[in-house]
């Protein structure tokens, strides 16, 4: 089969290996497509994310899904979760499987993620998908679970408010589901212009930059930060109001969060930190399903798997939303 894999920072190759075999307790499965996330650009530029670094030629993709080959679910489209959890530590015994400090992830230091043509992998960690989804749409499942968490994680309440401050793919995600969840006002800040006119198709009532967001008069109940850097932790405490929530979601590159001490303080906010997601496959699939999110619009770049090193180089360059890489299957 083909693979593409991550040797240094910026040199991603294709090589031809054998196929993995399921064993007990695993399906094979046939990838389809595979989601580009911030996480992978960072293994992609600098070899490494937050503690965690290179150690072997990386298989590199945790957003992807494709067909079952064999077994019970053999022609059966999934969506594959890409956190594999011990079960047995105490985490995962108090149901929070994201927390394992043993999980293997797909795309991760040792564990090759979904950019070859097939992987085996857990059973119990496979979801049935629609066949009307696109294998695009089945790949944005993970982010899309990872904006569900995050909206766990802020306590929105029915008509509370809410700012989104950074508007990738999460952002984007997040955006729509807080305004199907009943959010009175939604109010995202990005930099970028194409970004913003995507955050006010995706739901939201203002598109500021952080600079007009600095200046903007009104405050939130809750706020989502999604760009993984400093400013935007600052933008996010800015606007929400005393005694409110700020959830950080993004991922900094130097693994370092700062800001203003003063400025939570003052306001007594409380601070909540995304752990990847948990549980959210069902949900998410839901959502989709049922036309409550539209995943398809996101989407904005698509390239073949032989291509992959040109995929990632587009997506570090954020000209887009989404890119995508095809593997295989449908379109």
């Amino acid at each position: 089969m083909r693979a593409a894999r991550l040797a240094a920072p910026g040199q991603l190759g294709l090589v031809s290996e054998p196929a993995p075999q399921a064993g007990e307790g695993e399906s094979l499965v046939r990838v389809g497509a595979v989601g580009i996330c911030g996480s992978d650009l960072h293994w992609f530029g600098q070899g490494a994310i937050g503690d965690a670094g290179l150690s072997r030629p990386l298989v590199l993709g945790h957003e992807f899904g494709g067909t079952v080959e064999g077994g019970p679910w053999d022609g059966r489209r999934v969506a594959v979760d890409p956190a594999i959890a011990c079960g047995a530590c105490a985490r995962c015994q108090e149901g929070n499987p994201n927390l394992c400090p043993h999980v293997r992830f797909a795309g991760h230091a040792e564990t090759d993620g979904g950019l070859r043509e097939y992987v085996a992998w857990p059973s119990q960690l496979l979801h049935l998908v629609p066949d009307s989804f696109s294998d695009a749409t089945v790949a944005l499942l993970e982010p899309l679970g990872v904006a569900l968490h995050s909206l766990d994680l802020g306590h929105l309440r029915l008509g509370g408010s809410v700012a989104v401050v950074g508007c990738g793919p999460i952002g984007l995600m997040l955006a729509m589901a807080v305004r199907a969840g009943g959010a009175s006002s939604v109010v995202a800040v990005e930099p970028l212009a194409h970004r913003q006119a995507a955050a006010l198709g995706a739901g939201a009532d203002h598109a500021l930059s952080p600079e007009q967001a600095r200046a903007y008069q009104a405050e939130v109940d809750v706020s989502f930060e999604v760009a993984g850097t400093d400013d935007a932790v600052e933008v996010a405490m800015r606007l929400v109001r005393p005694g409110g929530r700020v959830v950080l979601v993004g991922i900094p590159d130097d693994d370092r969060t700062s800001f203003p001490a003063a400025l939570a303080r003052r306001k007594g906010l409380t601070v909540a930190l995304a752990r990847r997601m948990k549980h959210a496959y069902p949900r998410a699939i839901d959502l989709v399903a049922r036309g409550v999110v539209d995943l398809g619009p996101l989407v904005s770049h698509s390239f073949a798997l032989a291509d992959a090193a040109l995929a990632f180089a587009h997506a570090a360059r954020r000209e887009g939303l989404k890119t995508v890489v095809q593997v295989g299957g449908a379109s």
